[in-house]
């Protein structure tokens, strides 16, 4: 999720754990907390697929948060020596914002390594859009309330209200998602479009408008559906990928580390003299958010270079067109 937005579930999660014994400086602290694991941005990694690849892996894993817990209990207790008899509080606090970031993020599309290094899988519930108001508000709202009210208890109120709004936001975003995989299953049923996977996602900073992005041989699929049309007759768009140019490139590391990351939803194109794979479940056609040039066009077969990431052609009016395709499925979001 958005920085924003993890400042305040951690300020949340601070103040509702330990608020009441330690006042203000839980929020202070849950908000360091709620921001630590995404400082991994800041590290160079070798190269752009590995800044990618690598960012939420070791540092949003459990098991490496649970040794800095105690790190971070320590650094507390040296600036706050008066708290020190809520050590124990302190611990659980500070363990509890850190699970709570990273099951968040496992809730959007990017994925996060939860189980490294046991299991590197990456966990993308694709929920949620990685900024999504409806989430972020009431979090803010029982922040506020807490710094605001002149009762402690009715602050704290807020708070826990705040959380338990937030909560069943995302829990109601995993039902929207369930009920979108039906439908755009049974469209693809009744227009007998064959496929190998499909993946759905919210439409950005919104849960009532979905993307569907359906592979198969030679290309993809893209279509849209909200919860609000009067059916389930999703307009796909089919779009052509160039597998092809991956030839030669079976043992390119960069290639085929941007294929296991995309899970299988990426495309491939041939753009001037260079080979650019990408990672369709981020952006939409034709503006993916990560794009990388990874081959020069050569004879017989592409030559690997280094990695280049091509940043998206920002589109705003899409975001016009989202609020329309939201209430009129008239609307056409699909490009080409």
């Amino acid at each position: 999720m958005d920085t924003l937005t993890q400042i305040a579930l951690g300020a949340a999660v601070g103040e509702a754990v330990i608020g009441k014994q330690v006042g203000r400086k839980a929020l202070l602290w849950g908000a360091v907390c709620g921001t630590l694991p995404d400082l991994d941005v800041f590290v160079p990694l070798g190269n752009a697929v590995m800044d990618l690849t690598y960012h939420r892996a070791a540092s949003h894993s459990l098991f490496v948060l649970a040794l800095l817990t105690p790190l971070m209990v320590w650094l507390v207790n040296r600036i706050h020596p008066q708290h020190r008899d809520q050590t124990i509080r302190w611990a659980i606090m500070i363990y509890t914002v850190f699970v709570t970031h990273v099951l968040l993020d496992s809730f959007t599309t990017y994925g996060t390594q939860i189980f490294w290094p046991i299991d590197n899988t990456p966990v993308a519930l694709s929920t949620i859009f990685i900024i999504d108001p409806l989430y972020t508000l009431p979090l803010l709202a029982g922040i506020i309330a807490v710094l605001v009210s002149r009762n402690a208890t009715r602050g704290r109120a807020w708070n826990r209200a705040g959380l338990l709004l937030s909560t069943l936001y995302l829990g109601w975003t995993a039902g929207a998602k369930l009920y979108v995989d039906a439908q755009v299953n049974d469209a693809l049923a009744q227009q007998g479009i064959g496929h190998e996977n499909i993946f759905t996602t919210p439409a950005p900073f919104n849960s009532l408008l979905w993307r569907a992005v359906v592979m198969d041989q030679g290309g993809y699929y893209e279509g849209y559906y909200s919860l609000l049309d009067a059916g389930n007759d999703i307009r796909f768009h089919r779009y052509a990928s160039e597998e092809h140019l991956l030839e030669g490139l079976e043992d390119d590391w960069n290639t085929q580390r941007l294929r296991w990351f995309s899970k299988g939803f990426y495309s491939v194109r041939r753009e001037r003299d260079e080979v650019v794979i990408s990672d369709l479940r981020m952006g939409y056609e034709p503006d993916y958010v990560f794009r990388y040039a990874v081959a020069q066009i050569a004879n017989p077969h592409a030559r690997p270079v280094e990695p280049r990431h091509l940043p998206p052609e920002r589109d705003w009016s899409l975001l016009d067109r989202i609020w329309q395709r939201i209430w009129n499925q008239e609307v056409v979001l699909a490009q080409g």
